[in-house]
């Protein structure tokens, strides 16, 4: 029988075409004004997932 894909990690990773993964970075939804213009652009960036073990773990979640 075919795993199927995590929908959770699905709609949150993106594997990359070298094989990396990436995120959206976190505290962007509500609570804004006491933060500053420079740091709500820095989470407007994708990021990577940090450590091998991460990758791995959320790979299995996409089955890429």
């Amino acid at each position: 029988m075919k795993m199927k894909t995590h929908k959770g990690a699905k709609k949150r990773f993106k594997v990359t075409g070298s094989g990396k993964v990436k995120r959206m970075r976190a505290f962007k939804s509500h609570i804004l004004t006491k933060k500053d213009a420079k740091r709500k652009r820095r989470l407007r960036q994708s990021s990577l997932v940090a450590t091998t073990g991460e990758v791995k773990h959320v790979k299995r979640l996409l089955q890429a």
